[in-house]
């Protein structure tokens, strides 16, 4: 992979508040403004696209800038592009809905009969069960007689 020279990186039109049009992706064709340069190669885009970060190659930097801070909210971005006539992306806050209440059992509610304990448990199932003795196996040469 080939370095730039460091004069092409400071030549680059990615400045905060520069206007870019996506040219890849879900937001393709769509306007925003850069909000935060990120590192070399990412900047944090915000407007008519959803505020994200965006790889700078994915960009086509048009001639206009807005005035924004670094790190601006998404109104003061929303504020700076309707006054170049950009309309950007609204969203709607989600409202909460309302979770069912389940009403808990409280411990002190416990049944009258205690339960067995497991050990008592264990010895009722043994004397339930049938005992599986081992039969005698017959000596070899000899035969059963039935």
């Amino acid at each position: 992979m080939r370095r730039r020279p460091q004069e092409e990186e400071e030549t680059t039109m990615i400045d905060i508040g520069r206007v870019c049009v996506k040219i890849a992706g879900r937001d393709a064709g769509k306007r925003c403004a850069v909000v935060e340069i990120l590192d070399r190669n990412f900047v944090l885009v915000d407007g008519e696209t959803r505020r994200r970060k965006c790889n700078i190659l994915h960009l086509e930097p048009i001639d206009l800038i807005v005035e924004i801070e670094k790190g601006a909210s998404h109104k003061a971005v929303s504020e700076a592009l309707k006054k170049e006539g950009i309309t950007a992306r609204e969203t709607k806050p989600k409202q909460a809905a309302a979770r069912p209440v389940t009403k808990r059992a409280s411990p002190k509610a416990a049944p009258e009969s205690a339960p067995e304990k497991p050990a008592a448990k264990k010895a009722e199932k043994k004397a339930a069960k049938p005992s599986t003795q081992a039969k005698p196996k017959a000596e070899k040469g000899k035969k059963s007689e039935n």
